[in-house]
């Protein structure tokens, strides 16, 4: 719509500064003609808006304007105050600057808005961290992040799960990742992934390293989870499914299905005790073919456990 497109266009130029028209058509997906005309509209509505001419031209608001947030739509209310995870932030050591801003945020808000804004938060709550395993103590999380934030090396005593377990390493760190509650650091040279709770001892230095500038912390952490997934998924096995039994893992090739009904795949697996586990899961819905060590294995615990319950009836009962 128009009018969510002006304000883009105002927050846009807040924020960043100076902008050409070919920008702003870039980021809002529309053309410069376009632009042209929405810079048109806003001054004539009386918004400080200025063009310069020339190759270092562009669009800038007059310096000190700040727009109010008005311009938020309810969904967009909501979506704010969903995104405010108070453990992280309070983890990073920024729970009470995140109440302040949200605080702010809310004053700054019309009633109607206001009002969603209340009742998602008061609706929905985030909680990062699986059921069964407590939130890591991350106690260098917030020396990691004011190193992430003002670009200076770290010196880390980390533990990993290869020997030798405990390592020195010097850190030039990029960017933080929480993912299902833990913590990760992504840092140069390479750069290479670090889990914060595995940093036994840390020393901050004074010492600035430059963020290379094309490096995205999103699309790298992307690219990083396809590789590890690769990684663990490197065995496979043939296995048959009964009618209506899915897997969860990916599967290579085409399913085939056979005449009594069940259904032969190829599955990628990580290993085979990894495996075995998950296919004990599926219980009698499944049949593994190959590789005959994981077949032989499945056959022993289920022999196992017919033994042990095999005398199930004798015990107890009337």
């Amino acid at each position: 719509m128009k009018s969510s497109r002006l304000v883009s266009i105002l927050l846009l130029l807040q924020t960043r500064g100076r902008m050409t028209a070919a920008q702003l058509a870039a980021e809002l997906e529309v053309s410069v003609r376009t632009v042209y005309r929405d810079v048109e509209a806003l001054s004539a509505a009386g918004i400080p808006l200025y063009g310069d001419a020339g190759h270092a031209g562009g669009y800038r608001l007059l310096d000190g304007y700040r727009t109010r947030l008005t311009g938020l739509t309810a969904d967009e209310a909501e979506a704010l105050f969903l995104a405010g995870a108070p453990g992280p932030a309070a983890q990073l050591g920024l729970g009470s600057v995140l109440a302040a801003a949200q605080l702010k945020v809310r004053a700054a808000l019309p009633a109607e808005l206001r009002t969603h804004a209340d009742r998602i938060s008061g609706r929905f709550h985030l909680d990062a961290p699986g059921w069964y395993a407590d939130a890591d103590e991350t106690p260098h999380l917030p020396a990691v992040a004011d190193a992430v934030w003002n670009s200076r090396v770290l010196h880390v005593l980390y533990r990993r799960w290869r020997e030798p377990t405990d390592v020195e390493r010097r850190l030039e760190p990029y960017g933080l990742v929480l993912k299902a509650g833990r913590w990760y650091v992504v840092a140069g040279p390479g750069p290479r992934t670090y889990r914060v709770d595995q940093i036994l001892q840390l020393d901050t230095t004074e010492t600035e390293f430059t963020r290379p500038a094309d490096f995205d912390l999103p699309a790298y952490w992307t690219a990083y989870q396809h590789a590890f997934r690769d990684r663990l998924r490197r065995g496979e096995a043939v296995v048959r499914l009964a009618p209506g039994v899915g897997l969860a893992g990916p599967v290579k090739g085409d399913a085939h299905t056979e005449e009594d009904g069940w259904t032969r795949v190829t599955v990628s697996i990580e290993s085979l005790d990894h495996a075995h586990a998950e296919f004990l899961r599926l219980g009698t819905g499944v049949e593994v073919l190959e590789p005959p060590e994981l077949r032989e294995m499945i056959a022993r615990t289920v022999a196992e456990l017919a033994e042990r319950y095999g005398n199930f009836g004798t015990h107890g009962g009337d």
